[in-house]
């Protein structure tokens, strides 16, 4: 099987999983000496067409990971507007630290629906959305080793004459969990849900959080009003130049010091070819 161009395609709010989609997909494409591209639907006029993908396409998808899963807001444009037609797929997801949980399996079984036909996945560490301590400063120089070795592996199974005949094989339950549920320290559940930052005093109207707000949530007026819905990516909050976005939600502040203080260790990649 031939392929001609391979695709890095992701939602990265900050950044971690672009890394690893086109680290994968820019070593894959050396390997098989094939064109690079990417696509990225972060922001909202990124997920308003169709994407088309075909036969001598091999495309890395990746989507952070959020309790355990591929985004829930997310699924509509992953379920509806991206085709393989008989691309060959391989989902990547990026995880803060603490699992993957099911997402890597959700993603594969998104692909496969759509007419993509896997050939690996992977699981990497990225940053934390809530946190700057975990998983910080990843992917890292080890980590890239990983994603260079995965990609590599990826253009050699190709290159010996590999043919679709089964989803591939990632870790994962099926049928896939429910979210990850946050609970406090008496095993009640905490709810995140509607939480959404706010503005401090230091905000200086430059635009940015607006602008780099994956939901569009963010009034272009008011920076400081969040009429839409909030997914947690702190994009605004890491983004944002003098500091002016922060949560302060008692729930959001003790899940984000459980989680540091649970899983402030190195979580190790993993990938499946």
């Amino acid at each position: 099987m031939e392929i001609k161009k391979v695709w890095a395609v992701f939602f990265s709010p900050t950044g971690g999983t672009e890394k690893v989609a086109t680290t994968v997909a820019q070593v894959a494409a050396k390997a098989l000496c094939a064109a690079y591209d990417t696509y990225d639907f972060t922001l909202p006029q990124g997920r308003e067409n169709e994407v088309v993908f075909g036969e001598g396409d091999l495309v890395v998808l990746g989507t952070p990971v959020i309790a355990g899963r591929v985004p829930n807001l997310l699924l509509p444009y992953l379920k509806e507007k991206i085709k393989g037609t008989g691309a060959i797929g391989v989902p990547v997801v990026s995880f803060g630290n603490r699992d993957y949980d099911d997402a890597l399996m959700e993603l594969r079984n998104i692909m496969e629906d759509r007419g993509f036909q896997t050939v690996a996945g992977g699981a990497f560490v990225s940053e934390h959305s809530f946190s700057r301590k975990l998983g910080a400063g990843r992917p890292d120089e080890k980590d890239h080793a990983l994603l260079t070795e995965f990609g590599e592996k990826i253009g050699e199974k190709i290159k010996q004459g590999w043919v679709y005949s089964q989803p591939a094989y990632v870790k994962g339950e099926e049928p896939i969990r429910p979210y990850f549920t946050p609970r406090d320290r008496h095993e009640g559940a905490i709810d995140i849900r509607k939480v959404k930052p706010v503005t401090g005093e230091s905000c200086c109207n430059c635009g940015i959080c607006a602008e780099v707000c994956p939901m569009g949530a963010i009034s272009r007026d008011d920076y400081s009003l969040i009429p839409g819905i909030c997914m947690k990516c702190c994009a605004c909050v890491k983004k944002c130049p003098t500091g002016a976005k922060y949560f302060d939600d008692g729930g959001f502040i003790y899940h984000k010091e459980e989680l540091e203080e649970l899983y402030e260790r190195r979580a190790e990649p993993e990938f499946f070819v």
